[in-house]
């Protein structure tokens, strides 16, 4: 399912039989959002849909709808309540995980920010509405999939990528292919997810923004990894490093100005553990966790489930066991499935753990809570 989107973004030519004529992205995204909404067991069940579907972005689209009549006027003011509203929900999501709030966002998306596409605004201002969108639906994406919907996940960031395409913001679109090389990897689809994390880095690498360079070049370091290519990992690593040290600390307004450093030493974390580097990994997750801060109980807990997994492969039991129980102290009320894979994972390894008290209180602790 993976194919055709490489197809597409880099420039290779599909096989005929995989050519499918859409409408325009706009039209298109109202209808998933519709359809995510009313029928919502159908998508999940049909999470393996061809991408060939969409065809390359349409760089006449924002002048096609921008001078035309339409039921409401619509200006910057109207751009500035997607971005807020999108800053808001993500905040909520970020907390407290993609399954509780994802229903507002999609709600948000085809009532309000449809009836605003649909109406009457002048090319700059419609630019920058498309660009809004793509961040909103970039986020209703990430939602999905943090409640375990991947296709859909996809579906909405291909559409994301589109509207930032034909909005010309080289960072949103960088963005979402970001998106759909971390999801590629995640989802065992190794080669795909080099290609789009290279095509990602590419599209980003003209940039200026310190965090959004460190953000593209992190994820292409962990597709090499996942490769098994050692040295351009490691590269990409240090590049990714030398970023993220000429960073603001605080949030910009864009997506990939929202990576922290924090969550640059817990992905670097996790590259080094992929790379064999244990000590490297343990360190950098700890940094994360204790002098860069994660302050989103999502966040955290997901790194205390990896801290404790590196400090068990590195023989120290009894931390690991009580940094998983650190975890399961913040996981409480978040709803995501990352979540839930860390009490899988922990919950697999405790057989390996015998005569241990603390193993055993962790695993009726995991019990209860499932």
């Amino acid at each position: 399912m993976w194919l055709p989107f490489i197809e597409q973004v880099l420039g290779i030519d599909p096989p005929k039989d995989n050519e499918v004529q859409f409408t325009d992205t706009v039209t298109s995204v109202m209808l998933l959002g519709g359809t995510d909404v009313d029928r919502r067991q159908f998508l999940a069940a049909s999470a393996a849909v061809g991408l060939a579907a969409l065809d390359l972005p349409d760089a006449e689209a924002v002048i096609r709808r921008a001078n035309r009549p339409g039921p409401v006027a619509v200006g910057m003011g109207e751009v500035a309540a997607v971005r807020t509203m999108t800053t808001t929900l993500g905040d909520a999501a970020s907390e407290l995980g993609g399954g509780h709030a994802r229903h507002l966002a999609v709600r948000y998306l085809t009532v309000d920010v449809e009836r605003w596409l649909d109406g009457r605004y002048t090319e700059t201002v419609g630019r920058e509405l498309f660009a809004a969108t793509s961040e909103l639906v970039h986020l209703i994406g990430w939602m999905a999939r943090d409640e375990g919907h991947q296709g859909l996940s996809q579906k909405y960031h291909l559409h994301s990528y589109r509207l930032a395409a034909e909005a010309g913001d080289n960072e949103l679109a960088a963005t979402a292919l970001r998106g759909l090389a971390d999801q590629a990897i995640d989802l065992g689809h190794v080669p795909t997810a080099v290609r789009l994390a290279e095509a990602c880095e590419q599209r980003g690498s003209k940039l200026t923004n310190p965090k959004a360079l460190a953000y593209y070049r992190n994820t292409y370091a962990r597709a090499a990894a996942a490769d098994g290519d050692h040295s351009t990992a490691v590269q990409l690593l240090t590049s990714a490093q030398a970023a993220i040290e000429h960073a603001p600390t605080r949030p910009g307004q864009s997506w990939a100005s929202h990576y922290s450093h924090g969550r640059w030493a817990h992905e670097s974390g996790m590259i080094h553990a992929k790379l064999g580097d244990l000590a490297a990994a343990e360190e950098h997750l700890h940094l994360a966790l204790d002098i860069h801060g994660l302050d989103r109980k999502r966040t955290r807990a997901i790194v205390l489930a990896d801290l404790g997994h590196v400090q068990l492969k590195r023989g120290n039991t009894e931390t690991a066991l009580a940094t998983w129980n650190a975890f399961l102290d913040c996981a409480d009320g978040v709803q995501s499935v990352r979540i839930n894979d860390g009490l899988t994972n922990i919950t697999a390894r405790l057989p390996s753990i015998p005569d241990s008290p603390a193993a055993a209180e962790l695993g009726e602790r995991i019990a209860a809570r499932t």
